[in-house]
Formats: structure tokens, C-alpha cells, sequence
């Protein structure tokens, strides 16, 4: 064509050179099923606290009165059923695959609701992996969700790109912990996030101290925080700051999510939902 400018945001013609624009790529969800919002929850590396931080928004929400749920998009590291003391095989039926729920009501599917037992190893290259998130998007029947948390997998790699593609994500929320070469790769899952035009909610630093008891000192174990500093470079708000705390580590390992009351991320999820009303 030669009137084309290569401009195809602003064309509406139909033509074999359009490049497919991030909507033409998502994927339907479930016709059973009704999503409201979707927060993705991405780290550079692993280790930082990913999973527990995805499980305990989930439930700050739920207790809001949100009705939540969690995609376990983490596959070859499956963690949020342990989280909720969720166990079994799941059942489907003509309308889809039927997630778990937890005490409070809070729908979460995950592989290991489809492997023989907890320790089976998912042996499945990329395509496969990325085919299997798309499945709990699309065959799960999640009914109806306020908010749904997506927990990714760490780095940038399939699975992530899978996500940002397939599923109309209202933003992302990026973990990190206080070492300095996490910051940079907390670079990395930003400018993958912009790239993918994702708006990214905010940064939360987990075992950002620990504080004693007796006299109240805070300990930064894994050295001083960098959170400020990436959060002026990178120009994204601090969601949160997390303490080590044994008792998260107790709940969590236990199945009792649910029960755990801790404040650092309650002013957070206020947060989230007003920066969710603005995306509107």
C-alpha cells in the first residue's frame, strides 16, 4: 500500500502487514466467568516472598468483602495452595475446570490441583507451561471475582510474557528484597512491564528488616534498602516495606494464611484499590 505510514494504531484498514495490537492477543476468560480486575504480581529473581505477598493481598481483599481469587501462573513452582492448605485433584464439568476454595472463599486453581501428589515435578518445556496458564484463564470457571491475583513466575521469560499477553492485567506489582543486585532486575521487569504497556502499581521490598523484640531496634540482614533509590529512578510508588517475621513463615507453612493479621500491607491494599479506581 502506498499511502501507509506504518502507523497502524491510527489506521483502521485491515491489511496483511497490521501488526496485532496487545488486545487482539488477549484471551477470552471462561464464558462462565466474570473478572473485574486483574493484578499481576512479578519479581526479577525468586526468593523474595513473591507467592506469600500474591496469597495475603487475596485474602486483605476478601476481608474487605472483595470476592478474590488466585491464578497460581508460578508452574514449575507451585506455592499458593500450600499457602491455603489446599490439597486434591481438581473436577470439572461442562462448563470448565472448578477451582479450589479456601475457608474464607477464595477461588484458587493451580498445577498442583492436576498432579498425583504435592511433590510430582512439572517436566514441561515453555510452550506447554504458557499453554497451561492460558487454560486456567479460559477453562476455569472463576464465576465472579472483584479481583483476581495472578502469581508469576520470576524473570521475563515465557510465562510472564504469556500473562502480559493473554490476560488483560489492570496492573502489575513488583516484590523485591533489599540486596543491590535485585534492584537491577527489578529494571528488567519494569521496562518488560512498559514494553508491554502494563501500568505498573508499585514496588513492595519484602524482608526489608528485622526488628527486635526487646528493644524495638530494626536489623536490615540483608543490608540497607534500595528501595527508594529504585523507586526515584524508576518512578514508581513503595507500595510496602515487610519485616522477617517468623510468625508469616509459621502461617504460610502451615496452611493458615487466612488467620495471619499482620498491618504492613494493609495501608497497601488501600492503596491498590484506589490506584485500581483511577485505571477505570
Amino acid at each position: 500500500m502506498s499511502d501507509c505510514n506504518s502507523n497502524c494504531s491510527s489506521c483502521s484498514k485491515d491489511c496483511s502487514s497490521r501488526k496485532p495490537s496487545r488486545e487482539d492477543m488477549l484471551e477470552p476468560v471462561n464464558t462462565f466467568s466474570r473478572v473485574k480486575k486483574v493484578i499481576g504480581v512479578v519479581s526479577g529473581k525468586g526468593g523474595v516472598g513473591k507467592s506469600f505477598i500474591t496469597s495475603y493481598l487475596a485474602v486483605l481483599l476478601n476481608r474487605k468483602g472483595f470476592k478474590t481469587a488466585v491464578l497460581d501462573a508460578d508452574i514449575t513452582g507451585p506455592s499458593v495452595p500450600k499457602a491455603f492448605g489446599l490439597k486434591g485433584l481438581a473436577k470439572g464439568s461442562e462448563m470448565g475446570i472448578l477451582p479450589f476454595e479456601s475457608k474464607n472463599g477464595i477461588k484458587v486453581m493451580s498445577v498442583n490441583f492436576l498432579l498425583e501428589t504435592e511433590e510430582t515435578p512439572v517436566i514441561f518445556r515453555g510452550p506447554v507451561i504458557s499453554g497451561v496458564v492460558k487454560q486456567f484463564w479460559t477453562e476455569t470457571v472463576w464465576d465472579e471475582v472483584d479481583y483476581m491475583l495472578v502469581d508469576m513466575p520470576p524473570g521475563t521469560g515465557d510465562v510472564p510474557l504469556t500473562v502480559f499477553q493473554s490476560i488483560p492485567l489492570d496492573g502489575i506489582i513488583i516484590v523485591t528484597s533489599p540486596q543491590k543486585l535485585v534492584s537491577m532486575i527489578v529494571s528488567k521487569a519494569v521496562n518488560m512491564a512498559r514494553t508491554m504497556q502494563i501500568p505498573i502499581l508499585g514496588v513492595i521490598e519484602n524482608y526489608s528488616y528485622v526488628q527486635c523484640g526487646n528493644c524495638g531496634e530494626r536489623i536490615s540482614v540483608f543490608g540497607e534498602s534500595h528501595i527508594e533509590d529504585i523507586s526515584e529512578r524508576e518512578g514508581i510508588d513503595i507500595l510496602a516495606r515487610l519485616p522477617i517475621d517468623p510468625m508469616i513463615a509459621s502461617m504460610v507453612d502451615t496452611g493458615c494464611i487466612e488467620e495471619l493479621k499482620t498491618t504492613e500491607l494493609d495501608e497497601c491494599c488501600d492503596t491498590l484499590l484506589e490506584k485500581l479506581k483511577i485505571t477505570e
